[in-house]
């Protein structure tokens, strides 16, 4: 196992990791006025209004850097090289679903990258939760958020088609 970060690498790591997730949201700040897009398309009953994305993205993206310093204060990078790999792999995947889902509109392309989202996260949330059980917890409202996204991202793209 490698070494564990100490004093204020602790600290710089836990804004890096927030930061780095937060990051994850830009292509989609490129791709659209999403808010008002998402108005426009026809959508299940069941599907929530608009401004309450922001919110809820905010704590989740926040909640994603918790546990990813978590894991990489508790095993450093080498310890936790698989843990964080997957972490990145399904930031990547979050990344990419905005500008499909809004930017191009392949709503089908966008679905098939939320179900691999859901998968990637799946694997990290369990790995996390192998090397800190808190890390893995923190992830659980992301994939409840992302599994019930993956359903209405689902149901938008039929009613839409």
């Amino acid at each position: 196992m490698s070494a564990q970060p100490t004093g204020t690498a602790v600290w710089v790591g836990l804004a890096g990791w927030i930061l780095l997730s937060f990051l994850a949201a830009a292509p989609g700040s490129f791709a659209v006025a999403t808010a008002a897009e998402y108005q426009t398309l026809q959508q299940p009953s069941w599907a929530p209004p608009s401004w309450l994305f922001g919110p809820v993205w905010t704590a989740l993206y926040a909640l994603m850097g918790i546990a990813a310093w978590l894991v990489w204060k508790e095993a450093g990078f080498g310890g936790a090289s698989v843990a964080l790999g997957l972490f990145l792999a399904q930031l990547v995947l979050n990344a990419l679903w905005t500008p499909l889902f809004f930017g191009a509109g392949l709503r089908g392309w966008a679905f098939l990258d939320i179900v691999l989202l859901a998968a990637t996260l799946l694997a990290t949330l369990v790995v996390f939760w192998r090397l800190r059980p808190l890390a893995g917890a923190l992830l659980v409202p992301y994939l409840a958020w992302v599994s019930f996204a993956a359903v209405l991202n689902y149901a938008i793209w039929r009613m839409n088609a």
